[in-house]
């Protein structure tokens, strides 16, 4: 997630140091001034996207006074002691504060709740008395918060998907995760709980599809000791286990039929029998689902029950395949490799070539399969630079050679584009659909004809409009070769905002 510098006021060289290698590590620039000449920075204060103040600087509340009550930024409190009188005198003022130690898992929820929040300003935009970001969802900013440090990505889809978590996070209602396998579906469901007022009981994943159909009873209700041969001891399900939590069925769709109709029964009367036990138990778990499978066409086919599908599509949400959203693919990588750090693994680093080709591949494996490569190219280059000649051979027939780093990365200040016209219309465009519009462009057969007089029989404004965009795109894609992040800072847009459109009128990159 890209942000523009941070900015550290600090006067102790041992934090500046660490802040810096933590920072830097994961892709953010920092300017570092102490606490003296912070005032030399004031005129550029409103070009970074936050501030960091360390503890313990000399006239660190005059500072944290003047900062606060000019820039329309947050600023961070980097507390190293219990001094809670200190912190107490200043925190109304700030957006945040931060204890030391300085932790990866401390600081990226605050830098995503940063990103999601931050308001664009100019150098001249000040403000005259201290305050924070104003949020568009205040009631679920610590949600999307949270659900961004499990799901990375900018893209459209993956920014509605976690809107669509936090709205059903802290109901009750059962959730249905699709989408093919390795697209992330348990990391959508631990987030779900971990949003939920459920989150400090237990999260408890159960894959029906791995287990035997004649075991999978007992491991979702458990036995009673001489159940079956080998039932040594009594034991809890995994319903008994998620308790006050979560459980989470993954490949719902692999259920037995015969294991279907004890499930309904579970989720309508919250009460259950363990395997050769006549004791009925109560049950107070949400039911959070997960499927590749269509299934749909399963009931069709008499493989899933229908009233069961009902019961658990409640609130459907659906996993777009990575290759759907391959600008998310560069924030996957920077995450991945930030897990491999964490966990003494090594890492890697990709040239733009490397990364470009891996956005033009299929990923028929989806996010499974990219962690796959990344930990594998760092066991076979460790601590190294890979370039598209290192990728395994399917990679190379995607080649992309000689990129711009700016073609993979376009962080313009346009938050959407629109095309700015007076009311323009043609004559002939009337009664033309916007499929028919659509084609049309994409043969290069129809310019419209731009007027300034509405004729008399009026005109679809919304169509015309359309038909203008698909013809700006399509103009500005053939001046800069196909390449889209050229072409969009033609169109002045970001690149992401642009790939969403050539989705939308369905138009070849």
């Amino acid at each position: 997630m890209a942000l523009p510098p941070i900015l550290l006021i600090d006067d102790n060289q041992s934090r500046i140091q660490q802040f810096e290698i933590i920072f830097q590590f994961m892709g953010y620039e920092v300017k570092t001034i102490g606490s003296e000449n912070y005032a030399d920075y004031l005129h550029e204060i409103n070009r970074v996207s936050s501030i960091f103040i360390g503890e313990g600087i000399r006239r660190q509340f005059i500072v944290i006074n003047e900062i606060v009550g000019m820039a329309r930024i947050p600023v961070i409190f980097l507390a190293e002691s219990n001094d809670e009188i200190a912190v107490e005198q200043v925190h109304e003022k700030l957006f945040h504060v931060l204890s030391s130690p300085l932790q990866h898992a401390k600081l990226s929820p605050l830098l995503t709740k940063i990103a999601i929040n931050r308001t664009p300003v100019t150098s001249t935009n000040f403000v005259t008395e201290p305050q924070k970001l104003i949020l568009e969802s205040p009631e679920n900013t610590e949600t999307l918060s949270l659900v961004a440090t499990r799901l990375k990505g900018n893209s459209a889809s993956m920014v509605h998907i976690r809107k669509m978590i936090a709205q059903v996070a802290e109901s009750e209602a059962t959730v249905l995760i699709l989408g093919e396998s390795g697209t992330g579906k348990e990391v959508v469901a631990n987030a779900l709980h971990d949003a939920s007022l459920r989150s400090g009981k237990p999260f408890v994943p159960i894959n029906c599809g791995a287990i035997p159909a004649e075991l999978l009873e007992s491991e979702l209700f458990g036995h009673e000791k001489g159940a079956f041969t080998g039932a040594l001891n009594a034991r809890q399900g995994r319903f008994e286990m998620a308790e006050g939590g979560t459980l989470f069925l993954d490949e719902i769709g692999d259920m037995p039929l015969s294991m279907q109709v004890k499930l309904l029964r579970v989720l309508q009367e919250r009460t259950f029998e363990r395997v050769g036990g006549n004791k009925t138990l109560h049950c107070d778990v949400r039911v959070i689902a997960a499927t590749h499978r269509h299934l749909e066409e399963e009931i069709r086919h008499n493989r899933f029950r229908e009233d069961l599908f009902y019961r658990l599509n409640v609130f459907p949400i659906e996993m777009p395949p990575l290759k759907h959203r391959t600008d998310d693919i560069p924030v996957l990588i920077e995450d991945l490799i930030t897990r491999m750090v964490q966990g003494n693994r090594g890492f890697v680093k990709l040239t733009p070539n490397a990364l470009a080709t891996l956005m033009h591949y299929e990923w028929p494996g989806n996010v499974r399969e990219l962690a796959n490569l990344i930990e594998r190219l760092a066991i076979i280059y460790p601590k190294s630079q890979v370039d598209v000649d290192d990728l395994p051979e399917k990679f190379k027939q995607h080649r992309v050679d000689n990129i711009n780093i700016d073609d993979l990365f376009l962080e313009d200040e346009v938050s959407e584009y629109e095309i700015k016209v007076r009311p323009l219309i043609v004559e002939n465009l009337s009664g033309t659909t916007t499929s028919e519009m659509h084609d049309l462009m994409r043969h290069h057969e129809y310019v419209p004809e731009i007027l300034t007089q509405l004729p008399e029989e009026g005109i679809d404004l919304k169509e015309y409009l359309n038909t203008m965009e698909l013809d700006l795109i399509r103009q500005a894609l053939d001046e800069c070769n196909g390449v889209v992040a050229h072409a969009a800072k033609r169109l002045n847009m970001r690149r992401t905002t642009l790939v969403e459109k050539l989705r939308k009128f369905d138009l070849q990159r």
